[in-house]
């Protein structure tokens, strides 16, 4: 081995020494940024592969782990075709200066291939170098779109609903984002009727009229479909649309004019079918509808008792006829279930059985009950003492009524109870209450003779001591009782088939004025429509208990939802002639393709759901009967109040009348 002398290497030492500080000092540079992630939309893009399925729609996020000079951006990332075919963005970077944003300045081709190049133009606020970097991506297949669509002119995309579209002529256009094709269009269009279209391409097959060919239904609820299978002629698919408008009214008379008089007897004689056509074979009871088989129901048969007097009345069947059907009313009556002495909601009308309307509701029901008993006293008053037939039905009545034992429906509390199972006992525990509908069973409570109720069962049961007073006005109308608006009309119905609100008055209320000022409020609430509906006017009104496109509800303006029965503005010509007529003439005339069948109008309707009730109840259909006569004659009203004990259960409760 060479020796060297320790001098000489101390001195080799420290010259490499000052050569490597030298070194360091010349080639120290600001360093370099470092890029995190690059993201276009929710996907993240990785170097080295072809990211696929990029939606069109999508902006591109590029997140550096140092901060960058922001003057050095421009030019320096760059999204392009791979034809190197520039795409214009708009650029965003971050607050902090670590973030880079573009957002392309409209969508992206589909299935088209891009690159995004961050090049090494990006520089650091200190000088600090960025290699540049590329990524490589494809986007989607297309989707077929629906750019604009209306219909007769009128917009068309979801959620707007056009309303009074011309149901003769129906024009929808659509522009489609992409051509399709001309072929078998019939397969993937259809309007609810299911009828055969006609189709019109223009605009590069981008643009297509669909039409109808024959007529659509009147104030109809009419659904346009585009299928999901159709697809562009590039094969891009389309996600269907589905979308419904309403067609305008047909104002053109369904039947022949005649004159008011002449139509009320019409709806009078229709409806009067219901009970007298239609009654359950075996009783002669009404069936609780037009779909119950041998279900009937006492209180809608109580008013069909009402309505075979006005049958008789108006010649509609002969007295002869009448009497033998009520016969046979009574008759089934004295031998079906009773629960002392009331009976239940329904009966099976061959047998006499009860059929429960609930499980615990397998009994009496008072308020049904006292409906018969409003019935059974006016039919009553109708028949002819001197005539020895006529007596015996009378005494046969007077056997019926003074066998319900109303006090023993008390408790021995100053309140009614509605119901009683002979299996459930007092289970239901509903004490009936008012302002409502069951005024009437407190009324002939106290015209009973064997089994009256106290005064004081009506104040502080039914009236709550004064607590059932409203005293509010709405619409400018004062309501003198119940709840806000007034609840359902049947309020002013049920109770008011027999008892005379003309005039009647107690501490509580004048029920003219309740019911008058209740109708109209009703109707003003309609008119306002404050939820929008369809069809709602000062000519299609009345919000009560009937049929509903989800099964059955008590309509009013607290519980609105769409739908208007008949029977509500037609019980009410009494109170409000002029727009009861209005409404009746609308319905008949007018709706009358919707509206009128076998047993006259159909229970009801909601235009908004498109829906039209094929269905009758008897609690509807007596009160269109009955209260057209108190209008037309008073005779109901007339005959209910000369009886005697009906009379002095009012003066007992403390009403004039």
């Amino acid at each position: 081995m060479k020796q060297y002398p320790l001098l000489t290497i101390i001195l080799a030492i420290a010259t490499l020494s000052c050569i490597s500080c030298k070194k360091t000092t010349v080639e120290t540079s600001a360093g370099s940024i470092q890029l995190a992630q690059v993201k276009a939309g929710s996907t993240v893009l990785v170097t080295g592969v072809t990211t696929k399925d990029i939606a069109v729609d999508s902006s591109f996020h590029i997140y550096f782990n140092n901060t960058i000079d922001p003057a050095s951006v421009a030019g320096s990332v760059l999204l392009k075709k791979t034809d190197n075919t520039g795409v214009s963005c708009n650029t965003v970077i971050s607050a902090d200066h670590r973030i880079i944003s573009l957002t392309p300045q409209k969508p992206l081709d589909n299935l088209a291939s891009y690159k995004l190049q961050i090049t090494s133009g990006i520089k650091g606020p200190g000088g600090e170098t960025f290699p540049g970097v590329e990524y490589l991506f494809t986007t989607i297949a297309g989707k077929l779109r629906i750019q604009t669509i209306t219909v007769n002119q009128q917009p068309f995309q979801i959620p707007l609903i056009p309303k009074n579209i011309d149901w003769k002529n129906v024009t929808v256009e659509i522009t489609f984002s992409d051509s399709i094709d001309p072929a078998s269009l019939s397969n993937f269009f259809t309007l609810s009727s299911g009828m055969p279209l006609k189709f019109a391409l223009t605009g590069n097959n981008k643009k297509l009229t669909v039409s109808n060919t024959t007529l659509l239904k009147s104030f109809s609820k009419c659904f346009f479909n585009i299928s999901k299978n159709l697809t562009s002629k590039s094969g891009f698919p389309f996600d269907g649309f589905l979308n419904y408008f309403y067609t305008s009214l047909d104002s053109t008379p369904k039947f022949p004019i005649i004159p008011d008089d002449q139509l009320l007897t019409l709806i009078q004689q229709k409806t009067f079918n219901y009970f007298y056509d239609f009654a359950q074979p075996s009783s002669g009871l009404a069936r609780e509808r037009n779909s119950s088989g041998d279900i009937v129901t006492m209180g809608g048969s109580g008013f069909g008792v009402m309505a075979l007097i006005v049958g008789m009345d108006r010649g509609f069947i002969t007295r002869d006829q009448g009497l033998t059907r009520l016969n046979k009313i009574l008759t089934f009556l004295e031998t079906c279930d009773r629960f002392h002495g009331a009976w239940p909601h329904w009966l099976d009308g061959t047998t006499g059985k009860t059929v429960p309307f609930t499980t615990n509701d397998d009994g009496a029901d008072l308020v049904e009950t006292s409906y018969m008993a409003e019935g059974l006293l006016t039919m009553r008053q109708y028949l002819n003492p001197a005539t020895p037939a006529e007596q015996i039905l009378i005494t046969r009545i007077s056997a019926l009524t003074n066998a319900i034992e109303y006090d023993w429906f008390t408790r021995g509390q100053n309140v009614l109870y509605w119901h009683w199972s002979p299996d459930y006992g007092w289970a239901m525990n509903m004490q009936i209450r008012g302002y409502n509908e069951t005024l009437i069973t407190y009324v002939v409570a106290a015209t009973s003779t064997t089994h009256p109720i106290a005064p004081a069962a009506y104040h502080q049961g039914y009236a709550s001591n004064g607590a059932i007073r409203n005293g509010s006005s709405y619409y400018g109308y004062l309501l003198p009782l119940g709840e806000s608006y007034g609840g359902p009309l049947f309020f002013t119905h049920y109770s008011f088939l027999g008892l005379n609100p003309k005039n009647l008055v107690d501490v509580y209320a004048n029920y003219w004025q309740q019911n008058v000022n209740q109708s109209l409020i009703n109707r003003s609430y309609c008119m306002e429509n404050p939820k929008n509906y369809v069809g709602y006017s000062g000519a299609c009104w009345g919000l009560t208990a009937c049929d509903n496109p989800w099964g059955y509800d008590a309509h009013s303006p607290a519980n609105d939802l769409g739908v208007i029965a008949p029977t509500a503005a037609i019980s009410a010509l009494p109170y409000t002639p002029d727009q009861s007529m209005s409404a009746i003439r609308f319905y008949y005339y007018t709706l009358g393709d919707h509206l009128w069948g076998t047993y006259g109008f159909y229970d009801s309707f909601d235009a908004t759901e498109g829906w039209w009730a094929d269905s009758y109840l008897a609690i509807d259909q007596g009160p269109i009967i009955c209260m057209i006569e108190n209008y037309r004659s008073g005779l109901l009203w007339n005959l209910f109040m000369s009886a005697p004990e009906v009379k002095t259960g009012l003066t007992k409760l403390g009403f004039t009348y």
